[in-house]
């Protein structure tokens, strides 16, 4: 068994360079191409946002990809309009294999902290292990038959995919205090990404300042 920590990976992107984009698109609504400057994007998608008019947005997409916990997943492919997933399958992927070190990996849980709480959980995930490699041993056992085993807490990878509109509207909701914490614990410093590299988009998107900042799951970008 292994216990990792959860990532995200994003792709690189230009912040700049899609709110042009954006602006571009946004202008053929109103036949004011002539108004653009290498400044007035900001300008013209701060107020788009003000008024509710964030089709336009739907325009530029941005992919991550993410390791997580089932339970995340479980919660964020519920979004569905503007947003595309790939997920590592439990269906297919057999853990007692070479391709995985012959481990089950688990996600770190946010309250590893608690040596009373985390001695309990990892008591706990190494029984499933040892069961799921028991059961793998048995000549003809399938992966799909394995899974049946597998907790919240197994690490999966995840590809997903928004167009900037959704990505405000998973973020604002994913973000909250009422989220999640493990969903909170990826999608805020994400969030916080966004709002550095799209301020005139993402600025105004709340999220929950009292998340503990130790916690954060790092953030790296892929360049191609």
């Amino acid at each position: 068994m292994k216990v990792v920590k959860p990532w995200i990976q994003c792709e690189a992107f230009d912040g700049v360079k899609i709110m042009k984009k954006l602006e571009r698109a946004c202008r053929t609504c109103y036949r004011s191409e002539g108004k653009i400057t290498d400044t007035s994007y900001k300008q013209l998608l701060s107020n788009c946002i003000k008024v509710g008019h964030e089709s336009i947005l739907e325009h530029e997409k941005i992919t991550v990809r993410i390791q997580c916990d089932i339970g995340f997943y479980k919660d964020v492919t519920r979004h569905r309009a503007g947003t595309s997933f790939s997920i590592e399958s439990t269906r297919y992927c057999n853990y007692s294999k070479d391709k995985f070190t012959n481990n089950i990996h688990f996600i770190e849980p946010l309250y590893s902290d608690n040596k009373e709480k985390y001695k309990i959980w990892k008591e706990t995930m190494q029984s499933i292990e040892d069961g799921y490699m028991k059961m793998a041993a048995i000549e003809g056992t399938t992966a799909d038959e394995l899974r049946m085993l597998l907790p919240h807490s197994t690490a999966a990878e995840v590809t997903m995919t928004c167009n900037i509109r959704q990505w405000r509207h998973v973020l604002a909701l994913r973000c909250s205090s009422h989220a999640h914490p493990s969903i909170q614990q990826i999608f805020i410093p994400l969030l916080l990404l966004f709002k550095k590299e799209m301020p005139e988009i993402f600025d105004s998107v709340p999220y929950n300042e009292d998340f503990p900042k130790k916690k954060y799951a790092k953030v790296e970008i892929l360049n191609d």
